[in-house]
C-alpha cells in the first residue's frame, strides 16, 4: 500500500471519527449518541449532524481551494483568505443579505469570489515570491472589508447589522440539511474543476515554459482551478462566513505524508481540512465561556501562527523566492 493510499485512509478514518465525536459531545452531555428519547434525536439528528456535516464540507471546500490556488501559483502560502477570495465572497452575501435578495447570495458569493480569484492570477504572475503574493492578498482583503463596512452602512435595514456581522464572523452554529446541500454541491462541482486541472498542475511544478513545452494546456489549467477555488470559497462562505487559514493550514499539515506533487496533495488537503473544522468547531462548542466563540474567530487565533511559521520557513530557506 502507497504512502499516499495510507494517508488518505487514515484521513477518510479521522474524519468518520470527528463526524462521531462532534455528534456525541457538546454543552449537552449525552450518555450515548443513539438513544431512544425523542430530545436526544432531535439533538443528534436536527442540531448536531448538520451542523458537524457543514463543517466538515467547509472545511474540506477550503483545504482543496487552498491546495489547489498553492499549486497553481507554487507558493504555500496562497489560500483563499489570504488571497481575498473569502473577503470577496462575504462581499456578495453581505450585499445580499443587506439589500434583501438573500435568495442570490450563494450565487453572488460564488461570482464575487470568482471576480477576485482572477484578479489574484492576473497579478500574481508578475508577483516574485511568496511576501509579493501576501501583499497583493493583503490589499485585497483590505479592499472586501472596506466594501463590506460600506455595504452594511448603506443597508436600509439596520435591523439585520447584528446578524450580518456576526456572519462576516464565521460560523456554523445551527445550520441545516440545507446548508449542507447547498455547500455540498458547491463543493462537488469546485472538486470537478479542481480534479480536472490535476495533471496540468503537476506539470506546472517544471515552471511555465516547461509545461507548455511537454503539452500543458496553462490557460485551461488556470480556468479550471479558479473557476473552482471560485465554487469552493463562494460555497463555503455562503454557508459559514469568513473562516480563514484552513486553506493554508490543511496541506502544510499533510505535504510531509502526502509529497510535494500539488496533484497527490489535493485530495488529502480536502479531508485534512474537513477534520480540522469539525475538531475546531467541536472546542468552540466545549469551551466554558458565555457566548459561543465564533468558528472564525477560533480559526484565524489557530491559523495566524500557523501562516507565521510557513512564512518564517520560507525566509529561513532564502527570504521572498
Amino acid at each position: 500500500m502507497s504512502a499516499a493510499l495510507r494517508t488518505n485512509l487514515a484521513l477518510v478514518a479521522l474524519s468518520l471519527a470527528a463526524l462521531f465525536a462532534a455528534l456525541w459531545l457538546g454543552p449537552t452531555p449525552l450518555a450515548t449518541p443513539f438513544a431512544d428519547d425523542e430530545a436526544t434525536r432531535t439533538i443528534i439528528w436536527d442540531i448536531r449532524l448538520p451542523r458537524a456535516l457543514a463543517a466538515w464540507l467547509v472545511g474540506a471546500a477550503l483545504g482543496l481551494a487552498g491546495a489547489a490556488l498553492q499549486g497553481l501559483l507554487r507558493n504555500p502560502l496562497a489560500d483563499a483568505g489570504v488571497l481575498g477570495l473569502s473577503g470577496f465572497a462575504a462581499l456578495g452575501a453581505v450585499i445580499a443579505f443587506a439589500f434583501g435578495f438573500a435568495t442570490f447570495a450563494p450565487a453572488l458569493a460564488v461570482l464575487f469570489a470568482l471576480g477576485a480569484s482572477l484578479v489574484v492570477v492576473a497579478m500574481g504572475w508578475a508577483a516574485r515570491g511568496p511576501a509579493s503574493l501576501a501583499l497583493i492578498g493583503v490589499g485585497l482583503s483590505s479592499f472586501a472589508g472596506g466594501l463590506i463596512a460600506l455595504a452594511l452602512n448603506l443597508a436600509p435595514n439596520p435591523g439585520a447589522l447584528a446578524d450580518l456581522v456576526n456572519w462576516t464572523l464565521g460560523s456554523v452554529e445551527a445550520r441545516s440539511y440545507e446548508h449542507v446541500a447547498l455547500v455540498g454541491v458547491l463543493f462537488l462541482i469546485g472538486a470537478g474543476f479542481i480534479f480536472a486541472a490535476a495533471r496540468g498542475l503537476q506539470a506546472l511544478t517544471l515552471g511555465e515554459e516547461a509545461a507548455a513545452a511537454i503539452g500543458a494546456n496553462i490557460t485551461r489549467t488556470r480556468s479550471l482551478v479558479v473557476l473552482g477555488a471560485a465554487a469552493c470559497t463562494g460555497g463555503a462562505t455562503a454557508v459559514a462566513g469568513i473562516i480563514g487559514f484552513v486553506g493554508i493550514a490543511a496541506p502544510h499539515f499533510v505535504r510531509a505524508v502526502a509529497g510535494h506533487d500539488p496533484a497527490r496533495l489535493l485530495l488529502p488537503s480536502a479531508l485534512a481540512g474537513g477534520v480540522m473544522l469539525v475538531c475546531a468547531d467541536i472546542a468552540v462548542r466545549l469551551l466554558p465561556t458565555d457566548t459561543e466563540l465564533k468558528l472564525g474567530v477560533a480559526a484565524a487565533l489557530i491559523g495566524g501562527p500557523v501562516f507565521a511559521l510557513i512564512a518564517a520557513r520560507l525566509a529561513s530557506r532564502g527570504g521572498d523566492g
